[in-house]
């Protein structure tokens, strides 16, 4: 969890920019390092017990270190779920979305937000230099959003009663 100081400072660098948002490497920065995978040959069970416990909503599927597809808790309901299969025998291969969006972590979080607008994509894995660095999802993008703008009403109230510290 980031420190409310750690926050603003944020917000200060993003408004030095002319109030452009952060980047993708700094919204990493505030969040947990922990990236959770499967391979291709891994049971869809195996996927669903891991995004239960750590409460995801998707997985990086992995070849090692190569990024091979990504599947999430949607994939599994309507793949595997709704057609009655058993997750215990379907394979992630079989079910993983194979053509992976992803951005780069000097990207403004403007860039996830469109792709995920444009491609109806909730999670965007990070990926520098061939490798991956992290994963940005709706949710993160939302909850900066909403600190950003909290700050800026803040900011503004404090103009308007006078207090503004600038």
């Amino acid at each position: 969890m980031r420190a409310r100081g750690a926050s603003r400072s944020l917000y200060s660098a993003c408004l030095a920019r002319g109030g452009a948002m952060i980047t993708i490497r700094q919204l990493l920065a505030t969040k947990s390092q922990d990236l959770y995978t499967v391979s291709a040959g891994d049971t869809v069970a195996a996927a669903l017990e891991l995004l239960a416990r750590h409460r995801i909503g998707a997985l990086m599927v992995m070849d090692g270190e190569r990024l091979e597809g990504i599947v999430s808790e949607r994939d599994c309901a309507l793949k595997v779920t709704l057609p009655g299969r058993a997750a215990s025998s379907v394979q992630v291969g079989e079910i993983m979305t194979r053509s992976v969006s992803t951005v780069l972590p000097s990207q403004p979080l403007e860039d996830c937000m469109q792709q995920m607008t444009e491609r109806d994509i909730r999670h965007l894995p990070v990926v520098e230099g061939g490798r991956v660095v992290g994963m940005v999802s709706i949710g993160d993008v939302v909850k900066e959003v909403l600190r950003q703008q909290r700050y800026l009403i803040q900011q503004l109230e404090s103009y308007i009663r006078g207090a503004y510290t600038g």
